[in-house]
């Protein structure tokens, strides 16, 4: 029975298109280990088994996607199956003994989920190192942190950065966990309560590149988890460098002045010549608001929906899916490339750093440390005087610490000016804060050290997981091969 015209245009037809795109390498990878393992196993016999991987292995991958969908089979899976019977004859059926389209796809859907995730560690690696680069060239660059958008305390800009940068390796994390839940290979699973012939599915797994087989079989098929895993991953990154990204923004109006991008990332504007728009920024808070919304709809349309076999976690979602980790990796690489030529003003960061008091959290601690006030009054002599320079910016500072300290704690207090004016300097505040994770230039220079050999350690990893990658197709060539 023919499909109905309705339902291959609106569903047939697109998912066909999006299979040979997404899904058509993983499809031919998957039927060539499951030969391997058939022929291994003695379920297909060795002359059958040679028969078959000649007609797999000459399936033109080009003139597959240039094939359009002429509604004569349902999917690409039938697509290649005709295929290979056209070259193999009636033999070419012992292929898909011991599995199903269900083991099938949730395979090749986490083969190429396990891509997606890898693509995107690559992305934030690359963020972590041009950051890294920032931070150890701006070990002293001071300028005004902010709390609930009000300058708060200096800091710098490398103390800043390594914030940054340690939220990403947490991403990274995270996004390896994900790729451990996804490297996992489903096949063998079959329909749902995988097959009485003799399979060996660590052997398959191995070819493929998984680090194991699922375990249940029932759960192999049915879950979802390993791919919201991934998504999640990826969203807590998005939405921790739309933050950065937001700062970055900000810093870089006329108003702010904190460091300007470079030329090959800004664009003038049709009517105002002084224009420098920094459009690379505002498209990688774009892309990546874009791949949060569409991680977000991959999540609504699994839920609620049956533990099994089902739809709506296949073909139409599988591209939601592979659109959410692109523009992830565009909007992370983005950043990375539109910060390596930015140029931070140091001396205007500095100057901010000195305004608006906000280093009278360090007069306080001062008069705590040296003086022995509890901090309570320490704060409110700090804070008495900040509203006495501002009522008279033209008297002296010293007399006007005496005038609070006796009227707050009942005895004067009384620092030199050189003192006073030491303990008020952003770059001494910065300085003395030592403390573990702290801004002091010691510290930030141990924290780069820390973050560079932690990304060497994880692009190692990330290296070593995609050779193994490599090797398994190499595997798996070899053994169809000596079949």
């Amino acid at each position: 029975m023919p499909f109905a015209p309705e339902y291959v245009h609106t569903v047939l037809n697109e998912n066909f298109e999006d299979a040979k795109a997404l899904f058509l390498d993983p499809l031919l990878a998957i039927h060539g280990a499951h030969l391997v393992m058939l022929a291994e196993q003695g379920i297909v016999a060795r002359p059958d088994a040679r028969r078959i991987r000649d007609a797999v292995t000459s399936v033109c991958r080009d003139t597959v996607r240039r094939t359009p969908y002429d509604g004569s089979c349902e999917d690409l899976f039938f697509f290649v199956e005709r295929l290979i019977a056209e070259r193999a004859g009636e033999v070419a059926g012992r292929l898909h003994t011991a599995r199903s389209r269900n083991d099938i796809d949730m395979t090749m859907y986490r083969m190429r989920q396990r891509g997606f995730v890898l693509d995107l560690l690559d992305a934030t690696h690359a963020l972590r190192a041009t950051l890294g680069t920032i931070a150890a060239a701006h070990l002293e660059t001071v300028f005004p942190a902010h709390t609930h958008t009000q300058r708060a305390q200096p800091t710098t800009l490398a103390h800043y950065l390594l914030g940054v940068i340690e939220q990403l390796e947490r991403d990274g994390g995270r996004l390896r966990a994900a790729f451990a839940t996804t490297n996992r290979s489903p096949l063998g699973a079959c329909a749902i309560t995988g097959t009485a012939f003799p399979i060996d599915r660590d052997r398959t797994s191995a070819l493929l590149g998984f680090d194991a087989p699922t375990g249940n079989t029932y759960g192999s098929i049915a879950t979802v988890d390993y791919l919201l895993e991934s998504l999640s991953a990826a969203s807590v990154a998005l939405v921790g460098i739309g933050r950065v990204v937001q700062d970055l923004l900000l810093w870089g109006t006329a108003e702010f002045r904190y460091f300007r991008l470079g030329d090959g990332f800004v664009q003038v504007s049709s009517i105002m010549p002084q224009k420098r728009n920094p459009v690379a920024l505002e498209h990688a808070r774009s892309i990546g608001s874009k791949a949060l919304g569409q991680a977000t709809a991959v999540m609504l349309s699994v839920h609620n929906t049956p533990f099994g076999d089902i739809v709506d976690t296949e073909d139409d979602l599988q591209p939601l899916v592979h659109q959410t980790f692109r523009d992830a990796v565009r909007a992370v690489s983005l950043v990375a490339a539109s910060l390596k030529t930015a140029v931070f003003d140091v001396g205007e960061m500095s100057r901010r750093a000195g305004e608006g008091f906000i280093t009278v959290t360090e007069l306080a601690d001062t008069l705590t440390r040296d003086h022995g006030l509890p901090f309570v009054q320490s704060h409110a002599i700090a804070a008495g005087l900040v509203e006495a320079r501002r009522a008279a910016p033209e008297r002296s500072m010293c007399e006007q610490l005496v005038e609070v300290s006796t009227r707050v704690a009942g005895r004067p207090i009384e620092l030199e000016a050189a003192r006073l004016r030491d303990v008020l300097c952003p770059s001494h505040f910065v300085r003395i804060r030592e403390t573990a994770g702290g801004p002091a230039p010691a510290r930030t220079a141990e924290a780069v050290r820390a973050a560079d050999a932690a990304l060497h350690r994880d692009a190692a990893w990330l290296s070593e997981t995609r050779a193994r990658l490599v090797e398994a197709d190499r595997a798996r060539g070899a053994a169809l091969e000596s079949l």
